[in-house]
């Protein structure tokens, strides 16, 4: 375990929120693009899509402390407890939205950050033979005392700053560093990126993780585990990657104007970035009530407003829409969420909040379902990872097993691709994605995993096609912003 601090004495921390609604015409691209320049750039949203989800965009860089853990290292949940313990609200101070109009729900500043899927191997005892050729942290979080949001239902900025016991700085000279950087981007101009031809997209600078035949033979060895009753379902995934000369904030200007997600997230760690388009939440956290919302089930859908789109589209949503596979494959999964939830919440609270339903994204139809419950007292956030991480839409059922059998098929280690990014409030308040539709840049290498749920109906190759499906519009954003 290490904990990385920058400007902090190591000691407690007792916080107050300091917050300010302001009108500003500024471009959220222009923000996102101002923001990605400095140091430990983190950008939550920045998409209207963003409004179908929490309702709030979020941008922040120059963290104050920084809390990693990486593979090989003891005790994660022990560091990630204390690294939390380190900062809470003043017992005066209430939640935020009690002590000013600030919206409810709004993160007030704290840890942004990323969960690798590989921290799995510390919940159960899996076995770990895939290669960590990425190297990437199982736990990133970066502590941050000032954030501009965006409220996406009322069209205002918000900036949030933290006031701390030991600052050097007081809450409006950091509330001026936020307006100077709001006008730093009203000034900016971000120049709108052109469309690629996801339907002819250039696939011979691919290369892949796993050879086509090689894949098929994989969904035939998962079939044959699942006839032998080993398991259920198994979420199988490839990594395709291509060499990458454009900017990575630009890949994040592309998917939020092209594929705009909501959940979509921009991480800098200055070793690689991350530009995740994911329109999966794995958990969110609110006045006590924890909810999650597996995607499973996936169909195509084409752009533009042609009869051949829209026939095309429409014969394909009520294929999602009547499959019964894909039926199975959702309630499955609710089962295994309702079972991890059941560790943590109050007996009798939990329930499926919204039964499945389709859902409409700019390149697929996804299958979603909502469950949640109430949370036991007293509980750390690390006891609520421990409980139902890795989210069960991206592993499988029962999902040790099915990890298992992703050790052994897939030649790689997935790193933050399937595990989570988001944002954890010092007011209790949390809010996770599950990492798919997630680009990975680093050493001008750029890397987009995708994946899908193998039963035992399934179809080689229409799992096969399935995974290009999930990574078309990443490798069409990654294609259209290459540099000469």
């Amino acid at each position: 375990m290490t904990i990385g601090c920058v400007g902090t004495s190591g000691k407690r921390q007792i916080c107050r929120v300091h917050s300010q609604r302001i009108r500003a015409q500024v471009k959220l691209p222009a923000l996102s693009e101002t923001v990605a320049e400095r140091h430990g750039a983190s950008i939550l949203g920045g998409n209207a899509a963003t409004l179908d989800a929490e309702g709030f965009s979020y941008w922040a860089a120059e963290p104050i402390e920084r809390f990693e853990f990486t593979s090989g290292q003891d005790r994660p949940f022990e560091g990630l407890a204390d690294a939390l313990a380190r900062y809470r609200l003043a017992d005066d101070a209430g939640a935020p939205h009690r002590r000013t109009e600030t919206p409810k729900g709004i993160f007030c500043g704290g840890w942004i950050g990323f969960f690798s899927y590989e921290l799995g191997r510390y919940i159960e005892r899996l076995p770990a033979t895939t290669m960590d050729d990425l190297r990437m942290p199982l736990i990133r979080l970066c502590f941050y005392d000032r954030v501009v949001a965006y409220d996406h239902r009322r069209e205002v900025f918000w900036i949030m700053v933290l006031e701390l016991s030991d600052d050097t700085e007081t809450p409006q000279e950091k509330m001026a560093t936020l307006k100077r950087l709001l006008r730093d981007a009203q000034n900016r101009r971000v120049a709108d990126l052109p469309p690629a031809d996801m339907e002819r997209l250039d696939l011979s600078k691919v290369q892949s993780t796993m050879s086509r035949e090689a894949y098929l033979q994989a969904v035939l060895r998962i079939k044959r585990y699942i006839r032998d009753g080993d398991v259920y379902q198994v979420n199988l995934s490839q990594r395709f990657a291509r060499r990458f000369t454009g900017r990575p904030i630009e890949l994040f200007h592309w998917q939020n104007l092209h594929n705009p997600s909501p959940h979509a997230a921009y991480l800098d760690t200055g070793r690689l970035q991350i530009v995740s388009a994911s329109p999966e939440m794995f958990i969110t956290i609110r006045h006590g009530w924890i909810r999650t919302k597996p995607i499973k089930g996936t169909r195509r859908r084409l752009g533009g407003d042609a009869k051949t789109s829209t026939t095309f589209n429409r014969r394909n949503f009520c294929d999602l829409l009547g499959d019964a596979k894909e039926q199975a494959e959702l309630n499955m999964i609710i089962d295994l969420e309702r079972n991890d939830l059941a560790k943590i919440c109050r007996p009798g609270t939990r329930r499926v909040i919204q039964p499945r339903t389709i859902e409409t994204y700019p390149t697929v139809f996804h299958a979603v379902a909502t469950i949640g419950g109430e949370l036991r007292p007293n509980l750390r956030f690390s006891d609520v990872v421990k409980a139902v991480f890795p989210g069960g839409s991206i592993t499988g059922a029962p999902k040790i097993r099915a990890m298992e059998i992703i050790d052994e098929l897939e030649p790689t280690d997935r790193g933050v691709y399937t595990g989570s990014i988001g944002w954890i409030g010092l007011d209790g308040t949390v809010c996770l994605n599950i990492a798919i539709r997630t680009v990975i840049i680093a050493d001008h290498m750029a890397f987009a995993p995708a994946g899908g749920g193998i039963v035992a109906d399934s179809g080689p190759h229409a799992e096969w096609e399935e995974t290009i499906t999930k990574a078309r519009a990443l490798l069409a954003g990654i294609q259209a912003v290459q540099t000469p």
